[in-house]
């Protein structure tokens, strides 16, 4: 049987946030940067690093403020709205919102991306609504149904003669 030894690398890479390094050309040379000719061009970038959930090491996101706000237009067969949400919003959340702007409660609301209906617990990102995208909305048969044969039914009386 083999035992192998394990090496430890120490290489930094030379990517990410732009640091500057202050010192002699001695220390430059040292640590690997830059070179004799230019030593006020010389920099270094630094990674930083994230370590998810199932230990995994990946390089850490960059967050910004405003950026995940898309732009959708939602129409029925009459109307349409536009209006700005944020991509990592459910269809639920939606549909709370379209219920401020028609009157209809999200359980009257029926949306379609793309040709299929979208359940209440689906993100937008996870199935691909981006910016400038079209959700139809349409109002549930069943609710319409029932609408309709109310009002018939308050409408219509009975005459004895």
């Amino acid at each position: 049987m083999m035992k192998f030894k394990s090496k430890r690398f120490g290489i930094r890479f030379g990517f990410g946030k732009k640091t500057s390094n202050k010192g002699t050309q001695q220390d430059q040379q040292q640590k690997g940067i830059g070179n004799n000719n230019n030593n006020s061009s010389s920099s270094t970038y630094e990674i930083k690093w994230e370590l998810r959930p199932g230990g995994m090491l990946v390089q850490k996101r960059q967050e910004s403020i405003g950026e995940d706000l898309i732009s959708i237009r939602v129409s029925t067969f009459a109307h349409f709205h536009d209006l700005s949400i944020e991509a990592t919003s459910t269809f639920g959340e939606l549909k709370m919102v379209l219920a401020l702007l028609t009157g209809l409660q999200p359980k009257q609301q029926r949306l379609l991306f793309k040709g299929k209906e979208r359940e209440d617990d689906e993100y937008l990102h996870m199935v691909g609504v981006g910016e400038k995208d079209k959700v139809l909305l349409l109002e549930d048969p069943a609710f319409k149904e029932k609408k309709l044969l109310n009002n018939i039914s308050t409408s219509c009386h009975t005459i004895v003669v």
